[in-house]
């Protein structure tokens, strides 16, 4: 990040990896369009080899809600496409909030 705002980009090394990776969304019914905000997320604390990034959720009255379209993100990293795939779908099965939808075809193609 402190390569793009310096516009030192063009000099940093990239590294890589043979690991597959995948992300899958965790919507709120109605998104695109318009979706109910502050319903409660339970049972994000358990997510396994997952990372889960926060992008549509608050905090209200202590508890964590929903606050836009696009609720959570869940990355997984692994060796094969079938392994990242069966992680982000098993961490997105307990994940619960009410209208809770996300694709099921993510790296099917």
């Amino acid at each position: 990040m402190v390569a793009c705002a310096t516009k030192t980009l063009k000099d940093v090394p990239v590294k890589w990896n043979d690991l597959h990776v995948a992300c899958l969304v965790l919507a709120s019914q109605g998104y695109p369009g318009s979706y109910p905000k502050g319903l409660e997320i339970k049972n994000i604390e358990d997510h396994d080899d997952c990372v889960v990034f926060h992008a549509g959720t608050a905090i209200k009255d202590g508890k964590l809600v929903t606050n836009g379209g696009r609720v959570l993100n869940i990355c997984a990293t692994g060796n094969s496409l079938e392994e990242v795939r069966e992680k982000v779908y098993a961490v997105a099965d307990k994940i619960d909030f009410e209208g809770k939808f996300y694709r099921h075809d993510i790296g099917l193609r």
